[in-house]
């Protein structure tokens, strides 16, 4: 009896969760990423409902089949709104296209099973199965556009960490194991032992829950310009996965050598770089250059894109003050914040990354090759 009331408190956080949640995120406060938002909000409600007639249930309610139906027809839709909102997370003036109309496939095939699956055990089965099957082709393509994404935002930004939509990509694998996870129950419970109890399970959707609340409410506008810039913005992360071939030569061959070297003279003696809001088109207004041609320039005349580029003179920036007696007193976190990095995250990241070694084992050994 105890264990059954824990369940109830679980599913009455795990449900209260989710509602408030989604209106959190359907309202936005902070107004950033709106279409993104707008389509995680109503994921975040149709996810819900998988718990709305259990906890309708034990507050002594009973929905009528009508409902019931209503609720199990809206619910293969989660997986699509999923999709969507990280869609509109990477392009924000993404617009619906006829091949779209894809995604109503298998909603269309469920529904008729659904309808039809009364007192015929199989094609019960057979939904139940669509219901789960048709979570996993969608994280396996939100995995794979975010990770194009990750690559796509370092031509135009050089602090990454809040816009990489790396928490989305922790968010599907946790549902990706958890929908393992239900599928192993359920066979257990069907060919082993049949359990009445679902807290493991419930707990480990709470804890999903949770994380993706502390995730979405620190989720930082993605591309925070105008309407004009992020067009530009958006047009040079599309240039830079074009072929080379394919690509316009934007500077004269005889101009290159000039703007490389104009542009090197004006990251040592401006040190544009400790900006930790610093992007692609700030920096082509310093060069008095346009973002394509700056791209282009970073890609032909340097061999990198703007995030090794700028992070690069951070960290010669960063280790110049690691070594630098004067500043012996200073924690790692205000030279992070001194060479433009916005986080000691991004910082130890990208300093391993670059070095091989932490900025504090870095420290650590220059100050033993001194001794």
């Amino acid at each position: 009896m105890q264990l059954e009331n824990i369940q109830k408190f679980v599913l009455v956080l795990l449900y209260g969760g989710l509602t408030l949640l989604s209106f959190t995120v359907l309202v936005n406060p902070m107004k950033v990423n709106r279409r993104a938002n707008f389509f995680f909000g109503l994921f975040l409600l149709l996810w819900s409902s998988y718990w709305i007639l259990n906890v309708l249930q034990f507050c002594g309610l009973s929905p009528g089949p009508l409902f019931t139906s209503a609720v199990y027809s809206i619910q293969i839709f989660t997986p699509v709104l999923l999709f969507f909102s990280v869609v509109f997370f990477i392009n924000p003036d993404y617009c619906f296209k006829k091949r779209d109309l894809v995604c109503l496939i298998v909603p269309a095939i469920y529904w008729i099973l659904l309808f039809n699956s009364e007192n015929h055990p199989i094609i019960y089965n057979a939904v139940l199965l669509i219901d789960v099957a048709h979570n996993l082709p969608y994280i396996a393509l939100i995995y794979f556009k975010i990770r194009r994404h990750q690559k796509r935002i370092e031509t135009i930004s050089s602090n990454t960490e809040h816009i990489d939509l790396q928490w989305l990509i922790k968010l599907s694998f946790l549902l990706f194991v958890t929908i393992i996870i239900t599928v192993g129950y359920e066979l257990f419970n069907a060919f082993v032992y049949k359990m009445h109890q679902h807290l493991v399970m419930d707990l480990l959707f709470l804890f999903i829950v949770y994380s993706t609340l502390y995730y979405i409410l620190r989720q930082k506008e993605i591309y925070p310009v105008d309407k004009k810039q992020r067009d530009e913005l958006l047009s040079i992360e599309r240039e830079s996965e074009e072929e080379e071939i394919e690509r316009k030569k934007l500077i004269p061959d005889h101009e290159l050598e000039g703007l490389k070297l104009r542009l090197s003279a004006l990251m040592e003696t401006e040190q544009p770089y400790l900006d930790g809001d610093l992007n692609l088109l700030k920096l082509s207004d310093l060069v008095k250059i346009n973002g394509h041609q700056l791209s282009y320039l970073l890609n032909n005349g340097f061999n990198e894109n703007f995030f090794y580029f700028v992070n690069k003179y951070r960290i010669e920036h960063a280790k110049k003050m690691l070594t630098d007696s004067s500043y012996k007193k200073w924690s790692i976190v205000g030279i992070a914040f001194e060479s433009g990095f916005n986080s000691k995250t991004a910082f130890n990241t990208i300093f391993k990354k670059m070095t091989g070694m932490t900025p504090s084992e870095f420290k650590k050994e220059q100050e033993q090759s001194l001794k």
